[in-house]
């Protein structure tokens, strides 16, 4: 294997519970793309207008960062956080087996809130599970971590698209003249940002044709797996209330959260459970307690803040980006065609998914601090070159391929960056995927009405401005890390490259 055996051996002790957070994150990419090239049609299902249906994306999306917020609540304990993933993951599951049987707007919108709320829950939860698994060497696991949520993110449309109408699925007297809007409708609808629609107008009274039905009954049993397998992990750690056997070889999940000291038994029980001190990795309104402030340095805030902040532009970046390139290559000077144009944002999310599968193997051999530098200095450079060869429909697809390659392993490499600054301590991962999503949704809102207002080439002049920032903050945060305090030897000991040795309750201690 192309790491060293010390990773190796750490990997293979916690085989099944990486393997089921990697299996967790595809349900996660696999609910977040589908929404986008199926509107169309579940307008129909719904028999409502453009601009009711779009308020379906506003629910998931904010449901979503709701449930970023509030995840941390479940990770108190071992059992704790995954009884919350296998609830995250079923009801994805029933998400999409329910999605057929929505034919009033408000009953989808309310649907697609609970779908946001369960990708929230597996965002944060997944994430921390990892860092707290491998500390030092959850890089490399990380960067595969996202390459799931890419590659349920790229697999979900291609579901969805066989079972997609062709032609305007509500059949009415104005069918053959909104007909011909659809294509254009459907490529601005994609990945997942419902665009500036309130131009159109199609029938919403008439007889309901749509397969699309299947697609999801598809997607739900390609999905159910997933909250088998967490399941299964459970059942391994003991923690299914009925299946579990009276004598159990290890303290109960919630002993072993209150231990007083960090401990690692060689396997996921303890190495997800140990404790971290200044409030350990509690959800973001845990973290804004007065009492977890206490004695915490500014650099310690500041560089919270400012991983936050950079994730908030990279992440908006990406949003912003995957919903208006279609748009902006539609219209003046470009004139791309839409069919052409329908290619960008699939071109964009694919290579996102590459460079995440890229970025595996790089991330052993590369810190992350180099990583996200190379990342924030690449986006910056790119939307430059798009600017300066603004007409070249050539370089448009070259930008966008290029874009998606430096984004991909931003918000891992950062994660992990900036955990490790913080020795595994504060709310990293917590404020991290807060801040992320709080980018993805506002980015995308002011953006469109920037377009709206200052025409499409206010595109890339956004994009500049973004990547413009995410590096005077990555900037901020190379200077807080040299002002952060040194970890003590005590830390040092508690490294995870540390052996572990057996103390005398028989638990391993680092």
């Amino acid at each position: 294997m192309w790491w060293d055996e010390r990773v190796s051996a750490r990997f293979r002790r916690n085989l099944q519970p990486t393997l089921t957070y990697w299996s967790v994150f595809f349900s996660f990419g696999l609910c977040i793309a589908f929404l986008g090239p199926t509107l169309l049609d579940l307008r129909c299902q719904t028999q409502s207008s453009l601009s009711q249906i779009t308020w379906v994306f506003f629910s998931q999306q904010f449901c979503l960062l709701l449930g970023s917020c509030l995840g941390g609540v479940f990770k108190r304990t071992l059992s704790q956080s995954l009884f919350a993933l296998f609830a995250s993951s079923l009801a994805i599951s029933l998400v999409f087996a329910i999605i057929p049987l929505c034919h009033n707007v408000v009953v989808l919108a309310v649907v697609m809130a609970v779908a946001g709320l369960a990708m929230g829950c597996i965002d944060t939860i997944s994430n921390m599970q990892l860092v707290k698994i491998y500390q030092k060497d959850s890089a490399i696991f990380l960067q595969a971590l996202h390459f799931f949520v890419g590659f349920g993110a790229l697999l979900s449309p291609l579901i969805a698209d066989p079972f997609l109408s062709d032609t305007n699925c509500i059949l009415s007297n104005s069918t053959a003249n909104a007909s011909s809007n659809l294509p254009h409708i459907r490529k601005s609808l994609v990945p997942h940002h419902p665009g500036n629609l309130s131009h159109y107008d199609l029938p919403m009274k008439g007889m309901v044709v749509t397969r699309v039905s299947y697609a999801f009954w598809i997607m739900a049993l390609i999905n159910l797996p997933v909250p088998i397998a967490v399941f299964f992990l459970l059942y391994k750690e003991r923690m299914v209330p009925c299946f579990h056997s009276s004598s159990r070889p290890l303290l109960p999940a919630d002993e072993l959260a209150m231990e007083p000291r960090p401990t690692e038994k060689e396997d996921l029980s303890t190495a997800v459970q140990g404790p971290h001190a200044a409030g350990g990795h509690d959800d973001l309104f845990s973290c804004c307690q007065s009492k977890n402030f206490r004695g915490a340095s500014y650099t310690y805030f500041a560089v919270h803040i400012t991983g936050a902040l950079v994730l908030f532009m990279t992440d908006g970046i990406v949003g912003e980006y995957s919903g208006f390139v279609y748009s902006y290559a539609v219209e003046e000077p470009l004139s791309v065609g839409h069919k052409v144009a329908g290619y960008l944002p699939s071109l964009f999310w694919g290579f996102i998914t590459l460079g995440r599968l890229i970025s595996i193997p790089v991330s052993y051999r590369m810190k992350p601090a180099t990583m996200v530098f190379i990342n924030v200095v690449g986006v910056l450079i790119t939307f430059l070159l798009l600017l300066i060869f603004s007409y070249s429909v050539v370089f448009l697809f070259v930008g966008t391929a290029s874009l998606g390659l430096f984004l991909s392993s931003t918000f891992p490499s950062m994660l992990a960056y900036t955990e490790d600054i913080l020795q595994y301590k504060g709310c990293a991962t917590t404020v991290l995927v807060t801040g992320a999503g709080i980018g993805e949704m506002v980015l995308q809102l002011l953006v469109g009405s920037i377009i709206h207002d200052r025409g499409s080439y206010s595109f890339l002049v956004c994009g500049m401005i973004f990547g413009g920032l995410a590096f005077t903050f990555y900037s901020f945060l190379l200077f807080f890390h040299r002002m952060y305090p040194k970890p003590s030897s005590d830390m040092d000991d508690a490294s995870p490259d540390k052996p572990a040795v057996m103390d005398d309750t028989g638990q391993y201690q680092r």
